[in-house]
């Protein structure tokens, strides 16, 4: 196997180093769904200003551009950080395989200084470009949300399915970095469910904090059109979710099946394996779990007579944390369907009565779906990432290969979470004081203001 050709690093804080990046990338995720989605839905609602104008839509672009600048800076923040622990933490990983994936990283931050660039336009050409002007300068700023989240989304394709070269004594030869990064089937699955889940997070938490407004009695013209954009693209995104969320899970169960081994629990290998809701994995078997007969087979082959590889085919040291994998699964599936659920209900009332729902309690439940769509992309990278232990690199390189051997982890974890804390209240006290600015009566018509 390729994994013996690199010794095992001597880390007694491998646990504290991976909690480390966990934490940077729990962080830095949240705001890439922003970066892939709210350019992109703010330049839809100036293209609706430039088709109509009406200055409402103006408004609206104007007050998201607001928030689309300071997640950017935010995001610059994270991001910095996340490249700097790449290099520290696992600088096995990125001597061995730079020659792979460096193209990628390369891509990703060309985009970073491209959208940095445009973003200072966009912001500053409000009046001061033409409106046609003013909604091209925009564009680049979408293209490069998207090609360098793509770069990211390849790499993490290509650790879970690498290709692209050949190891020779812990060395990389005949390296392809095009189709190392494209050429691996994680790559595509990976890459739609990353961008459904962009728009899903942004349009659910722009919308609940409109549906906020809602319930505290602000509901003019001008929180109805915010609250319903934002929710119609979320809405969709939720329901596209679903087979490209199908598609991911039989391409593991195919190339990872110890990833889905744990994400059941299954002990030991099974044909016409159930599957279980909720429940605990201890002793070889999932305990206290709602068990649905050929469940697993069928979702996972499309088979309810297929046989499920378990847990019991590769050594105890092989195998991933299966209750944190269950778990994070089990929160992404769960949160996925409340999302769901209340898509169909909003897209229902939107298209048969050609209004938004006027349930309390739709608006209720609105509030936390923003916040829910956070833990479910939180969740669904934890079934991914930690799934894969405890390889770095699928059956090529060993996560305690890669880390560092230097020492002060804790010393660094410890500080990294007071900075994350620090930029959290502080994002928490810009977007609050965003919020709070007033709407100009001047910029909308006099029936727009009044609602």
């Amino acid at each position: 196997m390729a994994a013996f050709a690199f010794p095992p690093a001597h880390q007694a804080y491998l646990l504290q180093a991976r909690q480390m990046q966990a934490l940077s990338f729990s962080v830095h995720i949240p705001l890439v769904c922003f970066g892939i989605a709210l350019p992109a839905i703010i330049l839809y609602v100036e293209w609706c200003y430039l088709r109509t104008g009406d200055m409402l839509y103006r408004t609206l672009a104007q007050r998201w551009t607001r928030i689309m600048v300071a997640l950017f800076a935010v995001g610059v923040i994270t991001g910095t950080i996340l490249s700097f622990e790449m290099g520290l933490l696992w600088p096995n990983f990125t001597a061995t395989f730079g020659s792979v994936f460096g193209l990628g990283f390369a891509i990703e931050g060309f985009s970073f200084f491209i959208e940095a660039i445009f973003i200072g336009i966009y912001v500053y050409g409000w009046g001061r470009l033409s409106p046609r002007m003013h909604f091209a300068s925009g564009i680049p700023i979408v293209v490069s949300g998207i090609t360098g989240s793509f770069m990211v989304i390849a790499v993490n394709g290509w650790m879970n399915h690498p290709s692209g070269f050949r190891l020779v004594g812990g060395k990389t030869v005949d390296v392809h970095p095009v189709a190392a990064l494209f050429g691996n089937s994680y790559f595509w699955h990976e890459l739609l469910h990353m961008y459904l889940a962009g728009y899903m997070v942004t349009g659910f938490l722009l919308a609940g904090a409109y549906a906020v407004g809602r319930l505290r009695g602000r509901w003019g013209r001008y929180e109805r059109t915010a609250l319903a954009i934002p929710l119609t693209i979320a809405a969709l995104a939720a329901i596209a979710q679903g087979p490209v969320g199908d598609w991911a899970a039989r391409d593991v169960a195919t190339t990872q099946p110890i990833k889905l081994a744990a994400i059941e629990g299954l002990g030991t290998t099974t044909k016409g394996a159930d599957e279980h809701l909720l429940g605990w994995y201890v002793d070889g078997r999932v305990k206290y779990g709602i068990a649905i007969p050929d469940l697993l087979s069928l979702l996972a082959f499309h088979n309810p007579n297929a046989t499920v590889q378990g847990l019991n085919t590769v050594p105890p040291d092989r195998r991933p944390p299966v209750n944190v994998v269950r778990v994070a699964f089990q929160t992404m599936v769960g949160i996925g369907t409340l999302l769901g659920l209340i898509a169909v209900i909003f897209l229902f009332v939107r298209w048969r009565h050609k209004r938004l729902p006027d349930s309390v309690w739709f608006y209720r439940a609105l509030v936390f779906a923003g916040p829910l769509s956070v833990v479910a992309l939180i969740s669904g990278w934890v079934t991914t990432e930690v799934g894969r232990q405890p390889w770095i690199v699928y059956h090529v390189m060993l996560t305690n290969q890669a880390v560092t051997g230097a020492s002060g982890i804790p010393v660094s974890y410890g500080a990294l979470a007071l900075v994350y804390l620090a930029v959290a209240c502080g994002v928490a006290w810009v977007l609050r004081r965003l919020a709070r600015v007033p709407i100009d009566p001047g910029q909308l018509s006099p029936s727009q203001a009044a609602g």
